[in-house]
């Protein structure tokens, strides 16, 4: 495949750190491959924050074009991922869920709108929904 590359996206990467680091190390990397029909810059969380996380936290999301948020099995019980998903929506960021593990049944966080979709983790679905694309 050889998509046509949009510019790179400022994003902010949500996800459970106890059970899903290994969905978000996944995303950056593959996100890299030249395949890929965007470049993303990821200013997501690295570690655990201390202190007034949310402070920070808020920052990061206040920088992004979109944040992503990437759904597992636990999502729901992600207090931190509820947390980034409501600063999201406090500032009008766009956001959207995306399902993790295509094998397992994926959870949304409890801040996410009843309307909100998880949608199937492709890459062509990904370039759509960086767009704005539903």
């Amino acid at each position: 495949m050889n998509y046509y590359r949009t510019p790179k996206t400022k994003v902010f990467i949500s996800f459970d750190f106890d059970h899903d680091e290994d969905l978000k190390n996944l995303f950056v990397g593959q996100a890299k491959h030249d395949d890929t029909p965007f470049e993303i810059t990821d200013i997501s969380v690295k570690q655990i924050l201390l202190g007034d996380w949310k402070a920070k936290v808020r920052t990061k999301i206040r920088n992004a074009e979109q944040v992503v948020v990437i759904c597992g099995e636990y999502t729901h019980t992600a207090t931190g991922v509820s947390a980034e998903v409501e600063i999201a929506q406090e500032l009008n960021r766009p956001y959207f869920l995306l399902k993790g593990r295509s094998d397992k049944n994926c959870t949304k966080p409890k801040s996410a709108k009843d309307d909100d979709e998880i949608y199937k983790w492709t890459w062509e679905k990904v370039d759509l929904l960086l767009r704005g694309n539903r």
